[in-house]
């Protein structure tokens, strides 16, 4: 040990400890965790399965419902998640769930370990996956990057304001054929009684 590095702050922590670990960045991505819409007290996910698909260790399994909100009209979601299961064991922190995710429902967050007594300790649930959102919502102060597409709040019509289609018009077909261009003739090709095409006598 030089003198120098003597008096140099440490660049470890004693973990677990709490009061010796060190603050994690912002920008750090752990697990993923979905997104909770306060506005109208429901997910973001709508369980479209696109986040399923895309995952390449397949450490997911979701399932959707329909949405009772959307039907008492306090959400404009049709769809929303019923059952959502992560594999957090079989996870590699890729984030192609996040990438491809169109409804701002899933983030990585800062949860980081897995110290576990059972190996199935590892897989969490829905009700455990949007307390991992809270959590990082709350954190950071996260927004959805598309408020205005995603939003579960129901738009308001305006009484009385029926939507109305833009026909396109047409140019009007000649009915007859007097109606259409008449096309010029030359005296060659203009023949009368008693005449042959080039003004011969017959």
């Amino acid at each position: 040990m030089t003198l120098k590095t003597a008096f140099r702050r440490p660049v470890t922590a004693q973990y677990p400890e709490p009061n010796k670990r060190l603050p994690i960045a912002l920008r750090y991505k752990g697990f993923p965790a979905l997104m909770w819409d306060g506005e109208v007290n429901e997910p973001y996910c709508t369980g479209c399965m696109v986040c399923v698909r895309a995952c390449p260790t397949q450490c997911m399994t979701a399932e959707m419902k329909d949405n009772p909100f959307f039907t008492d009209e306090k959400s404009r979601r049709r769809k929303i998640i019923d059952v959502f299961e992560i594999n957090l064991g079989r996870c590699i922190l890729c984030a192609i769930c996040v990438d491809v995710c169109n409804f701002d429902a899933i983030e990585m967050s800062h949860v980081h370990e897995l110290s576990k007594y059972q190996r199935n300790d590892n897989r969490v649930v829905l009700s455990q996956l949007l307390d991992m959102g809270k959590s990082y919502q709350s954190e950071i102060g996260w927004s959805p990057s598309q408020p205005e597409k995603n939003s579960g709040v129901p738009v308001k019509k305006e009484e009385g304001a029926k939507p109305t289609r833009q026909r396109t018009t047409k140019r009007p077909q000649a009915d007859s054929a007097a109606d259409a261009p008449s096309t010029p003739t030359t005296p060659a090709q203009t023949t009368t009684h008693g005449e042959s095409a080039t003004g011969d006598q017959a």
